[in-house]
């Protein structure tokens, strides 16, 4: 019966210990210890959550084209597809390809990416603007009227012939050409600054001899109104070899016959064209998730056949003017993340961001913790050996032979360390320790005490 007693005595300590340990723990000894590790880690998180991987915003700018243009279209396609993930895009109209470059490089103009053809960069000042890919061929179409074919850019000199708006791409790239040809404006051709629906109307009525259109000045309609016109032709440029070799951001394209009405062999033979490619070029700090959707959008936009080029051949990351950027690379290779091709966007991002939260603490809390108890045990046994290091230094003056001033004082410090010890609160974990530093003091004062005493 006693051994049983025993043996559930024992059995109720041990079931005890565990939780004695944290009685009388001081909360503020824990916050001091583990305080700073937390927030240092909280800092760290911070930092983490809102500069490693702020939130995508849920609306970004895209500079497109003039209105009724092919880019302006194109844009609007885009839009459409963004919506479905949650994602606005704000679709800005501009006068095409060379404005869009100088809104994207103007940090004063709210705009995230934008449509640039090819060749254009020269004498822009850039400021870290990334391609995304090139997104589409935009072929340049000559139209003009006259008696007799046109078969060189030369043999338009002296006409009146509309180039596009000024800031388009199309109004740029016809001075190169033209000037290439030895015609420059000023002199006896008329240049104007016409496009879209004002140039395709103009060559109709007669007003002017010829017009360069392209995806950032007009429409597919407004072209295909023109191929069908009666006395209208697409000049056919027979030197695009040689344009190509001048001019490297130009690509050679071929209208193949009878690709518009097949019946009535139209064109009745191939027509050779050539132009530009188009980019979508964004500002360097646009966000790896938007990124992702934009190129998403444009695989569903640009990824089919057409005239001009082959299904799955756009996008694609070709470098021309702009370098691709690493988020662009990344898909390219790889594909969207994982959690965006699992999740839907706004969960995906969620996700994403949040487990951004682990890292510092896998790093450092969780280490840290480790370290916190020794901490811990440290700062309350300092407690203790402090009162021991003024319990020796007192014993020794004590040793020394005091003069009774020197006594009374070493008596009355004596006491002051024995009250100040009995008044200290420590877990039930350095109860010994507490208990063995009183003891020695009963020592010291029951060794010394009473000779001080006397000595008094």
């Amino acid at each position: 019966m006693v051994a049983g007693n025993k043996f559930k005595e024992t059995r109720d300590f041990n079931s005890v210990r565990p939780v004695a340990r944290f009685i009388g723990v001081s909360v503020r000894d824990l916050v001091v210890t583990a305080g700073p590790l937390v927030l240092i880690t909280i800092v760290v998180i911070c930092a983490a959550f809102w500069f490693m991987r702020p939130a995508p915003p849920d609306t970004i700018t895209i500079a497109a084209g003039p209105q009724g243009s092919n880019f302006l279209l194109t844009a609007q396609k885009y839009q459409k597809i963004l919506a479905r993930s949650g994602v606005k895009l704000k679709v800005l109209t501009s006068d095409g390809s060379l404005d869009n470059l100088k809104k994207l490089a103007d940090p004063k103009v709210k705009v995230d990416v934008g449509f640039v053809q090819g060749g254009l960069a020269d004498g822009v000042k850039q400021d870290g603007l990334v391609s995304l890919g090139s997104m589409f061929h935009v072929p340049t179409l000559v139209f003009y009227r006259t008696p007799a074919q046109v078969k060189l850019l030369s043999e338009l000199d002296g006409k009146k012939i509309a180039i596009g708006p000024e800031g388009s791409g199309t109004h740029a790239l016809a001075l190169t050409l033209l000037k290439a040809n030895g015609i420059t404006p000023g002199g006896s051709t008329r240049i104007l600054d016409l496009g879209g629906e004002a140039a395709s109307q103009a060559l109709l009525d007669g007003s002017i001899d010829a017009a360069f259109l392209m995806g950032d000045s007009a429409t597919p309609p407004v072209m295909k109104t023109l191929l069908w016109s009666p006395g209208i032709r697409l000049l056919d440029f027979s030197q695009a070899d040689a344009y190509t070799r001048r001019y490297p951001y130009l690509v050679k394209l071929v209208l193949p016959m009878g690709a518009f009405d097949f019946g009535k062999n139209v064109p009745p033979q191939d027509i050779q064209l050539m132009g530009p490619t188009v980019e979508l070029v964004a500002r360097p700090n646009l966000h790896p998730a938007l990124s992702d959707l934009l190129i998403e959008a444009a695989r569903e936009v640009h990824g089919r056949a057409t005239l001009t080029q082959h299904a799955g051949e756009f996008p694609a990351p070709l470098e021309h003017d702009f370098p691709i950027s690493a988020d662009a690379k990344r898909y390219y290779n790889s594909g969207k993340a994982f959690l965006y091709r699992m999740l839907p966007f706004w969960l995906a991002t969620l996700v994403d961001r949040t487990l951004v939260v682990f890292v510092p603490i896998v790093v450092l809390l969780i280490p840290g913790l480790k370290v916190v108890p020794a901490l811990y045990n440290w700062r309350l046994r300092s407690r203790i050996y402090r009162w021991y290091g003024q319990l020796m230094a007192l014993e020794r003056g004590m040793m020394a032979n005091p003069s009774p001033e020197e006594r009374v004082a070493l008596l009355k410090r004596l006491d002051e360390i024995e009250a100040a010890v009995n008044r200290m609160k420590m877990p039930l974990a350095f109860a010994e320790n507490l208990y063995v530093l009183r003891d020695h003091i009963k020592f010291v004062s029951d060794r010394y005490g009473d000779g001080l005493t006397d000595g008094l």
